[in-house]
């Protein structure tokens, strides 16, 4: 089965002539511009559409297809979410990694303590922050994703190496 990416959400739509407001979930919106087709799933359902147009409006990207031609045919697309198949994903440099395949991995200190799983990531300013608990109750153990905390992922084995400065608990 293939894997795919989100690189967006529709919000709704813009005009009459069934162009879609899409909210990003890209870090490189200009990315539409470069796609023939995009998969559009909606309620569990996958459709392929055929790009017609892309424009950018303040922090929307607006997406005419070619499939769709006037609002109401539009609306029902609302919340459905943008993918592109993983062949098409934006490439990685060196110790860079797509955050959907950090979630879940299993975290331990340099001294060997387990301290649970990667559960959530915050995106900051500077740099993302990782959220790791050992049970959904746990209160979160928030560790910067900088090189100095960060020793090692290692995706196959579903795990992050990380080493805890002091005043991280």
């Amino acid at each position: 089965m293939e894997k795919f990416f989100e690189i967006g959400v529709i919000t709704g739509t813009h005009g009459i002539q069934g162009t879609m407001r899409v909210f990003p979930t890209t870090q490189d919106p200009s990315r539409f511009e470069r796609l023939k087709e995009v998969t559009v799933e909606n309620r569990g359902k996958q459709e392929i559409f055929h790009i017609k147009k892309v424009a950018f409006h303040k922090r929307f990207v607006l997406l005419t297809v070619k499939e769709i031609t006037d609002i109401n045919a539009a609306e029902p697309y609302k919340n459905a979410r943008l993918l592109i198949p993983d062949a098409e994903a934006i490439s990685l440099e060196a110790d860079e990694y797509y955050t959907r395949d950090l979630y879940g991995l299993r975290v331990v200190t340099d001294e060997g303590e387990e301290l649970g799983e990667l559960a959530r990531i915050y995106e900051t300013g500077a740099n993302d922050v990782y959220a790791v608990r050992k049970t959904p109750e746990d209160k979160e153990l928030l560790i910067p994703a900088i090189k100095d905390c960060i020793l090692k992922v290692d995706l196959e084995a579903g795990t992050m190496t990380v080493h805890l400065l002091e005043g991280l608990r």
